[in-house]
C-alpha cells in the first residue's frame, strides 16, 4: 500500500500475525484471537473488528481470520 498510512492496530496484527506463520492458519488464528483478548485493549479490539467488517483489505489473512474469532467471542 504505498503512500498509505496502516492504523496502528492493523500493523500490530500483521506483525503478530508474521510471528505465527510457522503454524497451521487455523491455529495461528486461535492463538493470535487470544492473544488479542488477553492483551489488548478493548478500543483496539473494537477498531480491528470494525476494520475487518469494512473489508481490511491491507490485513494478514490469519490476522482477519483472528479478527472474526475475537468478533465472535463478543457477540
Amino acid at each position: 500500500m504505498s503512500g498509505t498510512t496502516l492504523p496502528s492496530y492493523v500493523r500490530l496484527a500483521n506483525e503478530i500475525a508474521a510471528q505465527f506463520a510457522h503454524r497451521a492458519p487455523a491455529d495461528a488464528a486461535t492463538a493470535i484471537a487470544n492473544h488479542m483478548k488477553i492483551v489488548w485493549d478493548p478500543r483496539m479490539k473494537k477498531a480491528l473488528i470494525a476494520h475487518v467488517e469494512a473489508g481490511a483489505e491491507d490485513l494478514d489473512p490469519v490476522a482477519a481470520l483472528a479478527a472474526q474469532q475475537l468478533q465472535a467471542a463478543y457477540k
